[in-house]
């Protein structure tokens, strides 16, 4: 007995469609109103048929009968089957927030003892995360240069269970070998957890590579326009199971409005990114020629120390980027302040362009010699490039650098 309408049909999971076709199709089943978009079920538990389904529904672990909402939804379910197609999983999970798949992720494969290797160049939440929380159940971080692989391998001990990166870094731009990364957390019986927040399935499928576990923010890419928060975890069957078991008993889970709207997020993800690509290409070179601009931080530009490496296991090169400027952090604040268009804002992944400051914003809580390590300066200012018309962005952005450059 399945928790379906007996009329439902399935939609062919698409297993060997391309990429945009399993972004449109993958995951809908369409109920016996046979409605051609995707429903949302916006109830918090579900009618069983008998006490017997009830006790049927209730034996099964996995999530496959709808229950109730915090852990079973159809429309959350349509979205975790579609980007686990998309990222070449077997399995994910959806999450309240991107910080809350790492949580979750965290809380599935850790115990006190447990040790973490993590790049240094990551979110700042992610690294307040280990630091005052995670190290408070007695689970010990080691932060390492994300391209040092002789670090990665010296810090893994018996007691090492994970290691964590982003790549692309935020906000630098980084990007880290995840062939060799995983194959050392392999030798040392650990999972590699990658951040794909910045590239999306769209640009680096990083299971293809050799992580175990992806996690997302989608409320960045995913969704595209800054509309809902949300998170998701994509892995094998056994270890989502894991993750799956976190959410159900703690309740980190992701709204089936919410899910919706990262549905309709993904049918048009490869259009967007490579929309995204070519305005944050054309800023990045822009930029570097530009006199009050004193480095460019873009996997895509040739000088970059990690472009060969981005150009093997990275389709283009991300939406992101990063420069600093001239006069520290008031020069940094001079550009943002002249902007016009430009929102002044910490989320990325939107259709409108977004600048921060790291330094006193994204990781205004790490510490300075910590922010230091990972090359975070006073004047770097972080920009999400958006997708209003290139000469706009430019302008925008001309206001302030003039005002340096002068």
């Amino acid at each position: 007995m399945t928790d379906l309408d007996p009329l439902a049909q399935a939609a062919s999971s698409n297993e060997h469609a391309a990429f945009d076709t399993r972004a449109i199709r993958t995951g809908h089943r369409r109920t016996a109103e046979r409605e051609h978009g995707e429903p949302i079920f916006t109830t918090s538990s579900f009618v069983f048929e008998s006490a017997a389904h009830a006790a049927e529904c209730f034996q099964n672990e996995n999530g496959e009968f709808n229950i109730y909402a915090r852990f079973t939804n159809p429309t959350v379910r349509n979205f975790e089957e579609r980007l686990a197609a998309l990222e070449d999983g077997e399995r994910a999970v959806g999450t309240s927030s991107g910080m809350a798949a790492i949580l979750s992720t965290f809380l599935a494969f850790l115990e006190a003892g447990d040790e973490i290797v993590c790049s240094q160049s990551v979110f700042g939440s992610t690294v307040g995360l280990l630091n005052r929380y995670m190290s408070k159940f007695g689970v010990k971080t080691t932060f390492v240069d994300l391209h040092d692989l002789e670090a990665w391998e010296n810090a893994c001990n018996e007691k090492t269970r994970i290691l964590f990166m982003e790549t692309p870094s935020n906000p630098m731009c980084d990007v880290g070998d995840i062939p060799a990364i995983a194959e050392i957390a392999h030798r040392h019986n650990a999972r590699l957890v990658v951040d794909n927040c910045f590239c999306t399935p769209a640009l680096q499928q990083p299971l293809k590579l050799g992580a175990d576990i992806v996690v997302h923010s989608a409320t960045k890419y995913l969704d595209g326009q800054g509309r809902a928060l949300g998170g998701a975890v994509v892995g094998n069957e056994d270890d989502i199971k894991q993750v799956f078991g976190v959410v159900r008993t703690a309740g980190p889970c992701m709204s089936p409005f919410n899910a919706w709207i990262f549905l309709k997020g993904l049918e048009t993800l490869r259009l967007r990114m490579e929309a995204h690509c070519a305005n944050a290409m054309a800023l990045a070179q822009w930029l570097k020629a530009h006199p009050a601009v004193e480095r460019v931080h873009y996997s895509g530009l040739p000088e970059h120390p990690q472009h060969q490496l981005a150009s093997q296991q990275m389709r283009r090169f991300g939406g992101m980027l990063s420069f600093e400027v001239k006069g520290g952090r008031e020069g940094a604040w001079a550009v943002i302040d002249h902007t016009q268009m430009i929102s002044i804002t910490a989320n990325l992944g939107d259709a409108k362009t977004m600048i921060t400051h790291p330094a006193t914003t994204t990781h205004a809580r790490v510490a300075p010699e910590a922010r230091a390590a990972a090359g975070i300066t006073d004047g770097l200012l972080r920009v999400a490039v958006g997708l209003e018309d290139f000469d706009d962005i430019k302008a925008d952005l001309a206001r302030g650098l003039e005002t340096l450059a002068s």
